[in-house]
């Protein structure tokens, strides 16, 4: 597809500033994200096998990806209009730190209404501008059977009790965001959101790639680099990466369904 312009990158990155979140149509190529979800299947598949827990409330799954294989495109993670987004909104020199799947199934149910993070200075009781993102990408059509995203606008902004409150009274929307297969949401992990049920007897993975400024560490969430990867791919995609543990085969960046040795993204609702 063609590249969007610095009008429209402009455009979208002020969407995020504004009601914390912003959608790219069509970004992807529906064909690479097909053969994604193939790669996907068995991932899931051995999760299942190993576990029936849930760990991300009733029937849904968290799922480290390993950056091995299709999952390792750097024309995906490194993609330039998602970076050029990405930039605007936390600054340059950005960190990859969170390559993973959040997948609902039949029995899914309701999140509680969270935040994927707390506010920087919680002393202070105002928010600052952006410092950590989410984008995501699903590998299939999302619904409104399947289990959408829901989110509100402008809560990013608000302190957490107050947005809760205004959700209570009626004043916030909750609003859920159906998604076709190749579109990429951006959003604002501050934002009051939750997953919701999939009523529908197909899994639906949700890719998201984590982003944050230069200077914030996140020890809950890693992607375990791959050492000959890491020497193959460009200076801007190896870059994003700095500060992820490298390893030495890409069988080791596999672990528990790739998760990273020590990873703790579990507690995640704020």
């Amino acid at each position: 597809m063609a590249r969007l312009t610095a009008s429209q990158l402009d455009q979208h990155a002020a969407d995020v500033r504004r009601d914390g979140i912003t959608i790219l149509r069509e970004h992807f190529d529906p064909a690479m994200l097909r053969a994604w979800a193939a790669a996907f299947t068995p991932l899931l598949d051995a999760h299942l096998a190993r576990t029936q827990d849930s760990n991300r409330g009733a029937a849904r799954h968290y799922i480290t990806l390993p950056l091995a294989g299709i999952f390792a495109d750097p024309a995906v993670f490194a993609d330039a209009d998602i970076l050029g987004i990405v930039d605007r909104l936390v600054g340059p020199e950005p960190v990859l730190c969170q390559l993973a799947t959040d997948t609902p199934m039949r029995g899914s149910d309701y999140q509680p209404l969270h935040r994927d993070t707390p506010p920087l200075f919680p002393e202070t009781g105002e928010e600052t501008p952006a410092f950590q993102l989410a984008v995501n990408f699903p590998l299939c059509d999302v619904t409104l059977e399947n289990g959408p995203f829901e989110t509100t606008r402008a809560t990013h902004l608000m302190p957490r009790q107050e947005a809760l409150a205004g959700i209570e009274a009626g004043s916030i929307a909750v609003l859920p965001v159906p998604m076709r297969l190749g579109d990429v949401m951006i959003r604002d992990v501050r934002a009051i959101h939750r997953g919701t049920p999939n009523r529908t007897e197909t899994p639906r993975p949700m890719v998201v790639l984590g982003y944050s400024r230069r200077w914030l560490l996140r020890p809950e969430v890693s992607i375990a680099v791959p050492r000959a990867l890491l020497a193959s791919l460009p200076e801007r995609a190896a870059h994003l990466l700095r500060f992820n543990p490298v390893v030495d085969a890409a069988g080791d960046a596999v672990g528990e369904t790739a998760a990273p040795a020590g990873e703790r993204y579990q507690s995640f609702m704020h």
